[in-house]
């Protein structure tokens, strides 16, 4: 397991952006998938996007797609998550995820590493 703390979460209006770091702790091999989950009030948490650590994959889910964008910076050991044209339904806690490997990126279980969270709010 890797220690993770995010940050840039915050209030913004519909159509601003926002950009979320997830910092690690930790050795991060180049077999690691990287994620970001995130949790509205009443909802489940939900996937939204995922990186392997060696850059070679990316997905994202569907109400994202054109608007985030996911990266990360090896030296830093930092993920990013570059969020634009943000809606209020994208009002949640965002969550960083790691894990070695995962049979399935998108779900919740695969993930044994967590940050805290960041709020993000999108008024309208």
């Amino acid at each position: 397991q890797v220690q993770l703390i995010e940050s840039g979460g915050g209030l913004v209006q519909a159509g601003g952006s926002l950009r979320l770091s997830c910092a690690a702790a930790g050795r991060i091999y180049s077999d690691y998938t990287m994620a970001w989950f995130r949790q509205a009030p009443g909802k489940e948490r939900e996937f939204v996007s995922a990186i392997r650590w060696s850059g070679a994959s990316v997905s994202y889910v569907d109400s994202v797609k054109g608007r985030f964008a996911i990266s990360r910076d090896n030296a830093k050991n930092t993920v990013y998550l570059q969020m634009n044209s943000l809606k209020p339904e994208d009002t949640a806690i965002y969550y960083c995820a790691a894990s070695r490997s995962p049979i399935k990126p998108t779900i919740l279980n695969s993930y044994d590493s967590w940050g805290q969270g960041t709020q993000v709010t999108v008024s309208s």
